[in-house]
């Protein structure tokens, strides 16, 4: 793993080079295999061979990564980590040009639960995929990043809003499009040709760019900031953050025991894609490991996924917004997510296994449990636990500012959950006796 430095300054190149998930997984998958993971087509046939690791993507959003171990499937089950790629953000719309009082601006759609507030006044580029026709007639897929400042949502001034400060509402739909340029509200303007001319500047043969998903983002760096150094404040934490401590893992994953990474897509607007969670991506892969049903069901009854997504740390402004005893503090390690109504899948099983790895490792541990008047989120642990059937445990490391365009979290964390994840995916599952 290197020193907590080390790893650090490898989070935030992976953040800063990651502003969507189509980046986020290009970067995952370049990343593996460059450690000598096998690119997987799903359109091909597989013949997966025990000592060799896979990796494979789905809509170019998200990645599967597979560690064949050489131990027998039925009796070792599988060590799986899941994260996923997206985060909240503003998305062009399909017809977004707009021309009012002399200002170019694009029409976006709320991706996600957007903290609305944080994205004014931000230099912002655009970044995503976008589908073209080349001049061959061909359709084709790239990645498009415009990486400087070409955007901004300017806040109204506080002397034409004078309650500003005590009663603010924002409309999405009026008060979020992006200015880019000064224009002509006579003379319309084609942002589809000003993508070909992008790509072609990339070196595409671009005839007509034929549809798009683009994503505005904040081209501030990811930084380590205060006055000590012990934070880490970035766009997109939540949760590549998680995505870089899975894959980080994985790149300390020995041949013995099988280990699997994957990062969906979607988990910010529910999941329920062809790559999200509540879609057949990790059980389809599972078929195709072990075609025969009750093999299948034998290794995913031996096995165990730990959800990584981010959890809330007790907040010093609003510290009574957190139950009392369950308020996770920064740089005080990996903290275990409780839900009693299935928001997280954790039960006293998975927990336990949990806890003992992170006392092995020297790891401190925290819980959080919302409080009981308010209520909770969920990750892809509880769809993942429903569609697959296996044992499932609720993680993350401790941030401020969820879903803001800016978070925060410790420097200390990321790195101690990476240890845990390390230990986790190298020695045998915990297996408990029946209480019953």
């Amino acid at each position: 793993m290197g020193t907590m430095e080390t790893f650090n300054q490898g989070l935030l190149d992976f953040l800063g080079h990651s502003p969507t998930p189509f980046h986020a997984a290009k970067n995952i998958t370049e990343t593996l295999i460059s450690a000598g993971f096998e690119r997987l087509h799903e359109s091909d046939c597989w013949q997966l061979q025990p000592g060799k690791r896979y990796v494979v993507t789905r809509n170019d959003s998200s990645v599967l990564a597979f560690v064949y171990g050489t131990a027998d499937l039925d009796a070792q089950g599988i060590r799986m980590i899941g994260a996923h790629t997206d985060s909240p953000c503003l998305k062009v719309k399909p017809a977004p040009e707009t021309n009012r009082k002399g200002y170019a601006q694009l029409g976006v759609e709320t991706y996600g639960g957007v903290l609305q507030s944080t994205w004014f006044d931000r230099d912002l580029s655009l970044a995503g995929r976008v589908t073209y026709r080349d001049h061959e007639g061909h359709l084709r897929n790239q990645l498009l990043d415009f990486e400087t400042a070409i955007a901004v949502v300017p806040s109204l001034a506080i002397h034409l809003d004078r309650e500003a400060n005590s009663n603010k509402s924002i409309n999405a739909q009026n008060h979020l499009p992006p200015v880019l340029f000064l224009g002509d509200e006579k003379q319309a303007w084609d942002f589809r040709e000003l993508l070909k001319q992008r790509l072609e500047q990339q070196g595409a043969s671009c005839d007509r760019v034929l549809d798009y998903e683009l994503s505005f983002y904040d081209v501030q760096k990811p930084a380590v900031t205060g006055l000590r150094q012990e934070f880490i404040s970035s766009a997109r934490l939540d949760n590549l953050l998680s995505c870089y401590v899975g894959m980080q893992a994985m790149l300390q994953a020995g041949t013995e025991h099988s280990v699997l990474l994957i990062c969906n897509d979607h988990e910010e607007v529910g999941s329920a894609s062809a790559c999200g969670a509540q879609g057949p991506m990790l059980e389809d892969f599972l078929v195709r490991l072990q075609p025969e049903p009750q093999a299948r069901l034998r290794c995913i009854n031996q096995s165990l996924m730990i959800s990584a997504d981010n959890a809330h740390a007790i907040h010093p402004n609003f510290s009574d917004k957190h139950d009392q005893n369950h308020g996770p503090k920064i740089n005080q390690g990996p903290v275990i997510k409780i839900n009693a109504n299935q928001r997280y899948a954790t039960n006293s099983e998975t927990a336990g296994a949990f806890r003992h790895w992170c006392e092995q490792v020297g790891v401190p541990v925290q819980a959080f449990v919302t409080r009981t008047d308010l209520g909770c989120g969920s990750t892809i642990g509880p769809i993942t636990a429903t569609e697959v059937g296996v044992r499932t445990i609720d993680i993350g490391v401790p941030t401020f500012a969820m879903h803001s365009i800016r978070e925060m979290a410790g420097t200390e964390d990321a790195y101690s959950l990476c240890k845990v994840l390390s230990y986790y995916v190298n020695n045998a599952l915990v297996q408990s006796d029946s209480a019953i």
